[in-house]
């Protein structure tokens, strides 16, 4: 079959997990292509042999300090609609010309539209369908972009695709609204994971950090390196290239880029990462117990971080409030967690094998 990969740019999280399932799927003899815009453009390329469409991105997120701002994000985004055309067109002579036979939009949307006008089946990657943060759990905008989401699922893709466990174990769970009528709709089908994940036997050495790049946390690898200085038992690990970074010292080392974390997260007392859904599954399917700093205003993260504490996985602080003392508590404290033993789930969910299936019953269609 050919399939088109619809990739979001923002971030790599959706290209990460998109270029390792069509990895996979390019072993069973399927065809993939792929259309993304940014840095995940550049990614996918590297990721893969797969031929690389450039669409118009849909959706533009800002943030102000470092932090996510839904202000910034909606005025840089006021040339969305246009963009969406563009995006649509563009999907709509890619389908054409490579004769595709199924689309997987992952947080894409306008191609999913484009597709369905060819009668093109649509399968939807996502780990959200409801928005809310740790600053602002209920407020109007996102409650309404959130009804607007679940519309266009409920009418687009044939399958709304979810890499994931089913509850109750979803990681993303506090991220979905899904009605009884539509159970169906949705299908859980587990994390997609690097098949090179298997090959690392998990032991406690470091404390593995890698929470991004933006302004307000640089201050906190700093704190690291200063817990660092004040409690030599931790060896701590920094995976980040953002400009900002404090000199290494003597348990302080910076790796910047890696062909592979699986090494070094293996190898972790515990990990401090951000919320992200691929990041936190990686963490997790080594049994560590992880620290997530969060930015208190994204929509997602925050979630993540309360269905980590409640299955006794790790535990959540703010961004905008941490300080080298509670920092270093929360590590102590997340050494000594014994985080639910999840390798049954993992064994039992996997995604990749979970979404052949699904294109197997669209093959037989």
């Amino acid at each position: 079959m050919n399939i088109l990969f619809v990739v979001c740019g923002e971030g790599l999280g959706h290209a990460s997990r998109s270029t390792k399932l069509a990895n996979h799927l390019k072993k069973r003899g399927e065809n993939c292509i792929f259309a993304s815009y940014g840095k995940a453009y550049s990614f996918i390329q590297k990721q893969t042999d797969c031929r690389v469409y450039e669409i118009s991105r849909e959706v533009t997120l800002e943030g102000s300090g470092g932090y996510f701002s839904i202000g910034k994000t909606l005025k840089s985004s006021l040339g969305i609609p246009v963009s969406l055309m563009k995006s649509f067109f563009t999907a709509r002579r890619i389908l054409k010309q490579e004769n595709i036979d199924v689309v997987v939009c992952d947080t894409m949307f306008a191609a999913g539209v484009s597709a369905k006008t060819l009668g093109i089946p649509v399968l939807f990657m996502t780990n959200q369908n409801y928005f809310s943060s740790l600053a602002e759990p209920n407020v109007w905008y996102w409650n309404l972009f959130g009804k607007v989401i679940r519309t266009y699922l409920s009418l687009i893709p044939k399958k709304v695709l979810v890499p994931d466990f089913a509850p109750p174990h979803t990681i993303s769970g506090y991220n979905f609204r899904i009605a009884e009528k539509e159970n169906d709709w949705y299908v859980f089908i587990g994390p997609i994971l690097d098949p090179s994940i298997h090959d690392f036997a998990p032991s406690e050495e470091i404390v593995f950090a890698s929470f991004g790049g933006e302004p307000f946390k640089m201050p906190l690898y700093a704190m690291l390196k200063e817990i660092s200085e004040q409690d030599t038992a931790l060896d701590v690990h920094v995976f980040a290239t953002s400009p900002g970074l404090p000199e290494e010292g003597k348990n302080f080392k910076i790796a910047g880029y890696v062909e592979s974390i699986f090494p070094y997260m293996a190898s972790a007392k515990t990990a401090i990462i951000h919320g992200g859904l691929t990041s936190l599954h990686e963490a997790l399917y080594f049994g560590k117990p992880v620290l997530l700093i969060i930015d208190p205003y994204h929509p997602e993260q925050g979630n993540n971080g309360r269905k980590v504490e409640e299955l006794g996985c790790g535990m959540m602080i703010r961004g905008d409030t941490v300080t080298a003392e509670s920092l270093h508590t929360a590590i102590l404290s997340c050494m000594q967690m014994k985080p639910a033993d999840l390798r049954g789930l993992y064994a039992e969910n996997t995604g990749a094998e979970n979404f052949c299936r699904i294109l197997d019953e669209i093959r037989k269609e």
